[in-house]
């Protein structure tokens, strides 16, 4: 789910004159920019939207549209929370160095939770300052730093778009939600609407998966959010809320509200300060009702009534309502697609005598593709049933560092790692190097690195979840156990014979031929 934007102590601001300013704002950059034909068609389009859809699911009334900015906006202003990216957009005169601080937030929160983010966005700032900063760092320390955050493509597509910026457009950012879409590597609608409202003031409305939640509740709209005229009904809803005078707090204020109160499990309807405009409170308040108090057969003014057939954005006959959910009835869950299984062997083939100390083998991945350009362990895609995996990944390994002693391969475990649409088992396998001369000569996208600079290194975090089977598996190999710990036979207290006797009959029978872990994956 796109980012939670939450609420919080955030620090008291002199209304009049920032929302004077942002009204100058917007007013200078929809004369500046004028909207492309796209722009045009794009609201030529919202207009024909809203025409085929019931009223029900509509803001038709201008009294009750003011009444939701203003409610929200208020709201906004009291409890938005202190953010890194809020301070500097706010802080920041100079519109480039503003729509860069918003753009790089706002990739950083695609599927990534807020409280993750804001570490990642303070050490990013710190490194990079500026658009120039970013577009003259190497991939490796854009992969290096974004190392653990997920979703790798982004910080390459951020950096593309950096260098787009200062090497053909001037180092200026467009400034529109249209030319930074059309031009900017990686930037989607919801990305560019954002930094547009947000950095420069263009009165245009964003949706991301908490806006998703607040409009479909509050318009009662229980359809798929995922199809597509469903998605275009609420691009819509939002653009036609979006306040003129502050589109940018506005924009951030609908996402606030989907993260902290209207929330996906457990909204805090009561705290809600749109709470009177909710069509899914009023379904609520409804069946709460004793069946005594509703007249059979009467037509219910707060229902959606269509002219003929089903209502495309109300919820399908097959989705009935569930009155344990309450509002979380809306908006219907979308049916996701199980991620495809995936087996990969996977080996730490480390040196322990190493000048310099004990190194291990990372190779790179291919510049595109899933983790592109990132560094990780050798490993082979091997079928699920383990079939010949020793072999094939001994190989792999020999291909990159030479000649390798096949009898100091063994199997340690396994990992399980899901990425967006594939679930990749990594059966983890150890092999160390001890007692013959140091491997010198790697092939091309190869290289030997230290324990401490694997840890700082453009790794994933299934590479760190592969590293730590091996560690453990050291420190249980290679660590005696305290003498505390251990409890000798002549420590012991002589257990009665009737416990003996329990003890014989409930003691495991192991097989005489049970095989070793080990034995068992090679």
């Amino acid at each position: 789910m796109k980012k939670p934007r939450a609420a919080g102590g955030s620090r008291p601001r002199k209304q009049t004159s920032s929302r004077e300013e942002k009204k100058k704002r917007a007013l200078n950059s929809s004369q500046a920019s004028p909207s492309p034909p796209g722009g045009q068609a794009r609201r030529q389009e919202e207009v024909a939207l809203q025409a085929s859809v019931s009223p029900y699911h509509q803001f038709g009334d201008t009294a009750e549209v003011t009444a939701f900015r203003e409610s929200l906006l208020s709201w906004y202003d009291l409890k938005k929370r202190d953010l890194p990216w809020r301070r500097r957009a706010e802080g920041e005169a100079d519109l480039d160095r503003r729509a860069y601080a918003v753009w790089v937030s706002e990739v950083m929160l695609q599927q990534t939770q807020v409280a993750t983010v804001i570490n990642y966005y303070t050490r990013w700032m710190q490194k990079w300052p500026t658009l120039q900063d970013l577009a003259s760092a190497s991939l490796e320390e854009v992969n290096q730093l974004w190392a653990g955050l997920g979703y790798y493509s982004r910080g390459r597509r951020l950096q593309e778009g950096a260098q787009k910026v200062v090497e053909e457009l001037g180092g200026q950012v467009p400034r529109t939600a249209e030319t930074l879409q059309r031009l900017l590597p990686g930037v989607g609608r919801y990305t560019a609407g954002a930094v547009a409202s947000i950095a420069f003031g263009q009165v245009t409305g964003v949706v991301d998966g908490n806006v998703v939640r607040v409009l479909c509740r509050v318009r009662g709209i229980g359809a798929d959010p995922s199809n597509t005229f469903v998605s275009q009904q609420l691009w819509s809803l939002a653009q036609q809320l979006v306040d003129p005078a502050r589109p940018g707090d506005f924009n951030q204020a609908a996402m606030e509200l989907g993260a902290m109160v209207c929330t996906p499990q457990h909204p805090q309807c009561s705290q809600c300060p749109v709470q009177s405009l909710c069509r899914a409170r009023r379904r609520v308040e409804r069946e709460q009702l004793p069946a005594s108090q509703s007249l059979p057969g009467s037509p219910d003014v707060e229902e959606c009534a269509p002219g003929t057939g089903q209502c495309q954005l109300c919820a399908p006959p097959t989705a009935p309502w569930d009155q344990s959910l309450g509002v979380a009835n809306f908006p219907r869950k979308a049916s996701r697609k199980r991620p495809r299984e995936e087996c990969s062997a996977i080996c730490v083939l480390e040196q322990r005598r190493a000048p310099g100390g004990a190194r291990v083998l990372l190779v790179q991945r291919p510049s595109s593709g899933l983790l592109a350009g990132l560094w990780e362990f050798p490993s082979v895609s091997v079928d699920p049933s383990g079939r010949h995996q020793h072999k094939a990944l001994l190989q792999e390994l020999q291909n990159w560092a030479g000649p390798l002693p096949a009898t100091h391969l063994h199997h340690l475990g396994q990992v399980v790692h899901t990425f967006s649409h594939i679930r990749l088992t990594y059966q983890v396998y150890g092999l160390a190097l001890e007692g013959r001369a140091p491997v010198t000569g790697t092939a091309p996208g190869a290289r030997w690195l230290t324990r401490e600079e694997f840890h700082t290194a453009a790794v994933s975090t299934a590479m760190k979840k592969v590293f730590r089977v091996y560690e453990g598996q050291q420190a249980g190999t290679c660590k005696r156990p305290k003498r505390s710990q251990v409890s000798t036979p002549s420590r012991r207290k002589k257990p009665s014979p009737g416990q003996q006797v329990l003890d014989r009959f409930f003691r495991p029978q192991v097989p005489t031929d049970a095989p070793t872990p080990n034995s068992a994956a090679q």
